[in-house]
């Protein structure tokens, strides 16, 4: 079995996600040899100003 995990910032449609999880499937299967129904796809979405770089929070859409 093949687990991928994966970090998005949030906004995105359940289409949008779920092409994102075929392609990774896609991706392992070809790769590893792996069977569709082994591999374990797990989105995590990043809420807006929940992450750093350099140790300083990032905002797209700051507080007016």
């Amino acid at each position: 079995m093949a687990i991928v995990t994966i970090s998005i910032l949030e906004g995105r449609d359940h289409a949008t996600k779920a092409r994102l999880m075929q392609r990774l499937t896609d991706a392992v299967v070809e790769t590893l040899g792996a069977e569709p129904r082994q591999v374990r796809v797990l989105v995590n979405e990043v809420r807006d100003g929940d992450y750093a770089v350099g140790g300083t929070p990032v905002f797209l859409n700051p507080d007016p």
